[in-house]
């Protein structure tokens, strides 16, 4: 039987064409990853909520694979109506299916508090107007945003096309001193390739969207693998 130890359930937007590759690339034995999708072409405000209307039913389809938790893989979906609107996003699908939930935003809280980062250096593919929210978010979050660096990119398939070490580059140009550590946002951005090169070079831990959701939904399963590949938060943590 597939997922004998543990069955996970994913929620990507209809154009996320990196979340499936990176964690499947990555699963413990014995973990099994089941897929939904929820349509959204462009990253901003209003396809997001219109797209986390859907969430609901997504996970409906989930449960009728018999998934022990969901990952509302999405960053921008998550934080985009402010602080507490991911807890709600998840108490409202939890309510809906009795299946557990976790979302990529909160996944990256967790993740950016257990390694003890309090000043952060975020990169993202995005626009100003979503960067603008997720600053605001992380802030009312208690971290300080040093500085966030984006690329202006609202078409989710074209993030999706981009080389990972196109945020190597833009994070390692964009590093400061300050910095305790480095969140690389986006769960359609691919990252997993460079993770590990990012911590060795610049001396501090990094934390990226599907690296972090990956993380937290799997120790919500009690599984707790340690995958040096993906940096200091799957190694010590």
């Amino acid at each position: 039987m597939y997922g004998w130890r543990g069955r996970l359930g994913l929620i990507v937007p209809s154009s996320n064409t990196t979340m499936e590759m990176e964690l499947h690339n990555y699963l413990p034995e014995g973990v099994s990853l089941h897929t939904a999708r929820v349509p959204l072409k462009n990253v901003n405000e209003d396809e997001l909520i219109k797209m986390n209307a859907l969430a609901v039913e997504a996970a409906k389809l989930l449960r009728d694979a018999g998934v022990e938790q969901i990952l509302y893989g999405c960053t921008s979906g998550s934080f985009i109506g402010g602080k507490d609107y991911e807890k709600e996003l998840e108490a409202r699908i939890e309510d809906e299916v009795n299946v557990p939930v976790v979302s990529t935003s909160t996944a990256v809280v967790e993740a950016l508090k257990i390694l003890d980062a309090h000043s952060i250096l975020v990169i993202t593919p995005y626009t100003d107007e979503i960067n603008a929210r997720e600053k605001e978010f992380l802030e009312a979050n208690d971290f300080e945003v040093l500085d966030i660096r984006g690329l202006g990119i609202e078409d989710n398939t074209r993030i999706g096309r981009l080389e990972p070490y196109e945020a190597y580059r833009l994070a390692k140009a964009s590093f400061m001193e300050e910095a305790d550590a480095i969140f690389i946002s986006c769960t359609n951005l691919r990252t997993f390739e460079i993770i590990e090169a990012l911590e060795e070079d610049l001396g501090v831990p990094v934390v990226t969207s599907n690296q972090a959701s990956f993380w937290l939904a799997l120790r919500e399963m009690d599984v707790m693998e340690k995958i040096p590949e993906l940096g200091r938060l799957f190694v010590d943590f």
